[in-house]
């Protein structure tokens, strides 16, 4: 097995992703919804064991360091495997909001684009991580999508300007994780050098880390690309999780309005005319 962009293995996985995922949804649609509800927990949980299961195998199983250091909660798929039993549970609408269009955009976008298989130096030695890879991503977007088409939880697009604030949230929770682990010794120390970071993760805390990422550059501010005071004043630097904050709320609110109108265009139409109708009476 030689995972590759565009190649056999690469159209394979997805297939399988599909598949599964049409058979979990023809597997519940005629369920009832506290059935539902248990399979979707029960999917989620059993992902959260399976996060520290991974020390079983390679390559985490011949790293005790890298084992220590992935087992937290250091990225944003990470992040959401550890919150979304919680979410799922909870009555909270907006991070059940939360849960389908970031778990939907998170899990979609890891399985079509699955640089950590690709990046494996030897992929036929770690084929059970790259399959633990494919059965976490998928179920981050299986379960929600599954919760809103088997009507476990209603979307409404007045409730979008919450998610990137929760989103947001989510990732403080993934800076505390590494700023533990910095300090606990689980990775390296900060050194004397401020550009110097021990252990940069792919949830972009620390500012962009590849041409992808750079995509969300120009919605940020100068002023959160440089230090304010200091030794270091004036020197070009990403503040950390703050540079954020402006690009989230320009980029995600649009793409889960779009996200949203699949399900809820009705409602979005409705609203419509009754402000026209509102604005004809003025």
């Amino acid at each position: 097995m030689n995972i590759q962009f565009f190649n056999f293995w690469y159209f394979l996985f997805i297939f399988l992703s599909a598949g599964g995922f049409a058979g979990l949804y023809f597997l519940l649609r005629r369920k009832s919804q506290r059935t539902v509800k248990a399979v979707l927990i029960s999917l989620m949980a059993f992902a959260l064991i399976l996060h520290f299961m991974k020390g079983l195998f390679p390559p985490y199983s011949l790293d005790y360091e890298r084992h220590l250091r992935d087992s937290w909660f250091i990225n944003i798929c990470g992040a959401n495997i550890a919150l979304f039993p919680f979410m799922l549970i909870s009555k909270n609408k907006y991070v059940k909001d939360y849960m389908f269009y970031i778990g939907v955009i998170s899990g979609l976008l890891a399985v079509c684009y699955p640089i950590d298989p690709i990046l494996k130096p030897d992929q036929s030695a770690e084929v059970i991580d790259i399959l633990r890879f494919y059965l976490h991503h998928n179920l981050l977007w299986y379960v929600p999508m599954l919760m809103v088409l088997l009507k476990i939880h209603t979307l409404d697009y007045r409730r979008i300007w919450a998610t990137p604030v929760i989103f947001l949230l989510v990732m403080l929770f993934i800076m505390l994780n590494q700023v533990f682990q910095s300090e606990l010794g689980y990775i390296g120390l900060r050194g004397e050098d401020i550009h110097a970071i021990p252990y940069v993760n792919n949830s972009l805390i620390w500012g962009p880390d590849g041409n992808f990422s750079k995509l969300l550059d120009w919605a940020c501010p100068d002023f959160f690309k440089t230090i304010p005071v200091g030794p270091h004043q004036g020197e070009a630097k990403y503040w950390p999780w703050f540079w954020l904050i402006v690009p989230c709320f320009i980029i995600v609110t649009p793409i889960c309005f779009l996200m949203s109108m699949i399900f809820d265009h009705q409602h979005f139409k409705k609203d419509l005319h009754t402000l026209q109708e509102n604005l004809r009476k003025k």
